[in-house]
C-alpha cells in the first residue's frame, strides 16, 4: 500500500470514528427531545420507542405552565450569572499574580486550589447550610452563588493562570514602563490579548453552577430554587412525569447552547492561545 493509500485510509478511519464518538455523545441529548414529544402513555410504555407514536408540545405547555417553573428558570439565570462574576473577579487577579510574581507561595496556592477541587462536593454540603444559616443567606440566590463560586473558582484559576501564561512578560513590563501601573497594565493590556481565555474560563464557570443539583438541593426550598431541582421534583400519578421532565430539560438546554454559539469565535481562540508561544 503505498502513502497516499494509507493517509486515505487513516483519514476514512478517524472520520468512522468521530461520527461514532458524535452518535454516542449525541444520542442521548436526541433522545430527551424526542421524548419530550412524546404522550405520557409513549413516555413509559415497555418495550420504549425512539421515535413518538403521536407528536404532542403538550409537555412542553404543561412543565411552562407548572407553577414555580418560571421563577426557577430566572432563579438558575440569576444565580448562574452571579457566580461566573464572582468567580472572574476572583480567579482574574489570583491566576495573574500567580503567574507574573512566580513566588513559592503562588505555586503552594494554585496546587492548593486544585486539591480543593478534588474535594467531593456533598463533603463541604453539611458545612456551607451551616455558614449560610449563621450568615441569613439560606434560600437566596447569592448564597447559592456563594456556594457555587466554590466549585467553578478553583478550575477558573487554573484556566486564567494557564492563559497568562502564554502572554509574554514583555508585554506587561512595556505596559508598565509606558506609566501604566500593574493592575492598569493587567486591565488594558493583557485582558484584551486573554479574552478568547476569559471567555473560555466564564463559560466553564456558568455550566458548573448552570448545572449544580446538590448545593441546590440542600440551600434552597422555595425562593432561589432553581430548575434542576425542580426538574427533579417532577411527579405524576404513575411515578415520574418523562414527558414533562424532558421538555422542561430541553428548555433549561437552550441558554448554554446558545451562549456556546455566541462565544464561539472567542472559545476557538482561548482554546489555541499559547500555542504557537515562543
Amino acid at each position: 500500500m503505498n502513502p497516499l493509500e494509507t493517509r486515505g485510509t487513516s483519514r476514512i478511519l478517524l472520520w468512522v470514528l468521530l461520527a461514532a464518538a458524535i452518535v454516542l455523545y449525541g444520542f442521548p441529548f436526541v433522545y430527551l427531545l424526542l421524548t419530550s414529544f412524546k404522550t405520557p402513555l409513549d413516555a413509559i410504555a415497555v418495550p420504549p420507542t425512539v421515535l413518538p407514536e403521536t407528536w404532542t408540545i403538550d409537555n412542553y405547555v404543561a412543565a411552562l405552565s407548572r407553577e414555580g417553573v418560571p421563577a426557577a428558570l430566572v432563579n438558575s439565570v440569576v444565580t448562574a450569572v452571579t457566580s461566573t462574576l464572582l468567580s472572574l473577579v476572583l480567579a482574574v487577579p489570583a491566576a495573574y499574580a500567580i503567574t507574573r510574581f512566580r513566588t513559592p507561595s503562588g505555586r503552594v496556592f494554585i496546587v492548593a486550589a486544585l486539591v480543593t477541587r478534588m474535594v467531593p462536593t456533598i463533603a463541604v454540603g453539611a458545612p456551607l447550610i451551616a455558614v449560610m444559616r449563621t450568615l441569613g443567606l439560606t434560600d437566596t440566590s447569592f448564597g447559592l452563588a456563594l456556594a457555587h463560586t466554590t466549585i467553578s473558582l478553583p478550575l477558573s484559576i487554573w484556566l486564567m493562570a494557564s492563559f497568562f501564561e502564554a502572554v509574554p512578560d514583555e508585554l506587561s513590563e512595556a505596559a508598565e514602563v509606558d506609566g501604566c501601573s500593574r493592575l492598569q497594565a493587567m486591565w488594558r493590556v493583557v485582558l484584551p490579548v486573554v479574552s478568547g481565555g476569559l471567555a473560555v474560563t466564564a463559560i466553564f464557570a456558568f455550566l458548573a453552577s448552570w448545572n449544580e443539583f446538590l448545593f441546590a438541593l440542600l440551600l434552597t426550598s422555595v425562593r432561589a430554587q432553581t430548575t434542576p431541582v425542580v426538574i427533579a421534583n417532577f411527579q405524576s400519578q404513575f411515578g415520574l412525569d418523562w414527558g414533562g421532565m424532558t421538555a422542561l430539560a430541553a428548555v433549561y438546554s437552550v441558554p448554554v447552547i446558545l451562549l456556546t454559539l455566541f462565544l464561539q469565535r472567542h472559545i476557538v481562540a482561548g482554546l489555541t492561545l499559547g500555542a504557537v508561544k515562543g
